[in-house]
């Protein structure tokens, strides 16, 4: 059944007639219950009332797969206006951006241009931006840009996804550079000769990634939303005397408010997703497809008042 649901839900995030039906008329909807806003200015006021309750946030203007030089440029003054805002509001924020919406699919020295002037204005703001994992064509790609970029700036980080067999070695030779990494199960249909096909597989590998990083120094983003999985976190952190400022929990904005909120009265770090943007039924259709439990967690959201 839930591969069937997983199924269902990545299938409707490609149906481009529904996608636009949901640009013209879904913005408003979704503004300040699964995203922030339709464009960054207007997801201000969320951000601070997160920050206010001491969640920090990542933001991240959605799409991807950009084709148009123009576009992918567009998208790039876009992501420095954002860090350059972040820092001129005083928000307690970092910026997510995807290779291919700055122009990966077209020409790599173009997104290289791109990310570079991204990048040049995070150090100066010393805000941190999170090159994010797409799918398994664009992974190579996308991990050989972050080690490039990674010799030159700190503020620098990345994602890695435990549903593919690959994540476990990738770990491991991006270990040397000391990375700030963002694990995550992953999202994107994947065939079973690069990903594991069954959840409790996937679990596991996302344990043995979480224990990995940390073990390795490394500073870790355990993104989930599933309890077995911040459990089993608390319980190596406390067990190994890991130190709370070396992790962070992440989630969805709009998703487990509640929980959010419960860790931070714990004691621990915790950051909230909270993407912006016209296109953004693609990613909630496959926010849903992560994880059947989501749904309930999602339309709670978008139907408070």
């Amino acid at each position: 059944m839930e591969a069937i649901t997983r199924g269902f839900f990545l299938f409707l995030s490609k149906n481009s007639t529904l996608n636009k039906i949901a640009q013209k008329r879904g913005g408003s909807f979704a503004a300040g219950k699964i995203i922030g806003g339709t464009n960054f200015q207007s997801s201000i006021h969320f951000i601070r009332e997160l920050n206010k309750q001491g969640l920090s946030v990542t933001v991240d203007h959605l799409g991807e797969f950009v084709d148009s030089v123009e576009v992918a440029n567009e998208r790039t003054e876009e992501c420095i206006q954002t860090i350059e805002m972040i820092s001129k509001e005083n928000l307690d924020s970092q910026v997510s951006v995807k290779m291919t919406s700055l122009g990966l699919d077209i020409d790599r020295n173009l997104v290289v241009e791109n990310m570079t002037r991204i990048l040049d204005t995070a150090e100066k703001h010393h805000i941190m931006v999170t090159i994010d994992m797409e799918d398994v064509p664009r992974c190579q790609a996308t991990i050989d840009l972050f080690k490039q970029f990674r010799e030159k700036y700190t503020c620098v980080s990345t994602v890695l996804q435990a549903y593919l067999y690959r994540t476990e070695q990738d770990l491991k030779d991006l270990s040397s550079l000391k990375p700030f990494l963002r694990l995550v199960k992953g999202a994107y249909k994947e065939p079973a000769d690069v990903a594991f096909p069954d959840k409790k597989d996937v679990d596991e590998n996302y344990k043995k990634l979480i224990e990995q990083s940390l073990f390795n120094g490394n500073y870790t983003a355990i993104a989930t939303h599933d309890d077995a999985m911040i459990n089993y976190t608390k319980e190596l952190v406390k067990k190994h005397n890991i130190p709370n400022d070396q992790f962070e929990f992440q989630m969805l904005y709009g998703m487990r408010t509640k929980t959010q909120l419960e860790l931070v009265k714990e004691g621990y770090k915790f950051r909230v997703y909270v993407p912006y943007g016209m296109d953004w039924y693609g990613y909630f259709m496959r926010r849903l497809a992560e994880r059947p439990a989501n749904i309930s967690f999602a339309f709670k959201g978008m139907v408070k008042s």
